[in-house]
């Protein structure tokens, strides 16, 4: 195990209820009825598939020009929400984690569908924990496609098989799986039930259960 690739929301931060909270009011203005059951799918999708299944729940046609503006005003709220967050909004566990791969010399890689990733880790205190920072604006595809974990992986300078993800969505899990990584899920085991690895919470992460685990699948 020779570098850790993290998902940002749910793994390192909850900013999912901010997403939310954009995404809903900018639903409310357009009359669509977005609640939080939708808002499960989103998981892990970019900011224009987001709103292209939002739309999708109305009947009106929408111009790439007008789809891109509604985008900016969603993340304009995002934005507004997210100045907020402090250091003290990281997950359990999280930063214990990461100082215990920086202390290993294992590397460490964000692969995150934000564009705002590189502003949140500023604002959480952690962005020196982080060896590189791969965003949708560095790549085409969006998971559940590889490119992003991959992405991180040669950023690294390190192979597929030798790195862990770490994810809280179902398309995250399919990407690292494809990136040909080993993939923890945190979450039930119902919505993991791909992964490799399963924790109930991010504070069950430890440097040795990473190391176990990926020893015992790589035998």
């Amino acid at each position: 195990m020779k570098a850790v690739i993290f998902d940002l929301d749910g793994v390192i931060t909850d900013t999912a209820e901010y997403h939310y909270l954009a995404w809903k009011s900018l639903a409310d203005e357009l009359n669509l009825p977005f609640d939080k059951e939708f808002n499960e799918k989103l998981k892990g999708v970019s900011r224009m598939e987001s709103l292209e299944f939002i739309l999708s729940l109305g009947d009106a046609a929408y111009s790439d020009e007008e789809k891109k503006a509604l985008a900016e005003k969603k993340n304009d709220l995002y934005k507004e929400m997210i100045a907020k967050v402090t250091p003290a909004d990281l997950l359990p566990g999280i930063e214990a984690l990461l100082k215990e791969l920086q202390e290993a010399g294992i590397g460490t890689a964000l692969a995150s569908a934000s564009k705002n990733a590189p502003f949140i880790l500023d604002r959480l205190g952690v962005t020196h924990y982080f060896n590189h920072v791969v965003d949708v604006n560095l790549i085409k595809q969006g998971k559940p496609d590889p490119e992003i974990f991959l992405t991180g992986a040669a950023k690294l300078g390190v192979l597929p098989e030798e790195c862990v993800g770490i994810e809280d969505a179902e398309a995250g899990i399919e990407s690292i799986l494809s990136a040909g990584m080993y993939a923890v899920g945190v979450g039930t085991p119902a919505q993991m039930q791909k992964a490799d690895l399963i924790v109930s919470s991010t504070a069950e992460l430890s440097l040795s259960l990473l190391k176990e685990n990926f020893k015992q699948k790589t035998k």
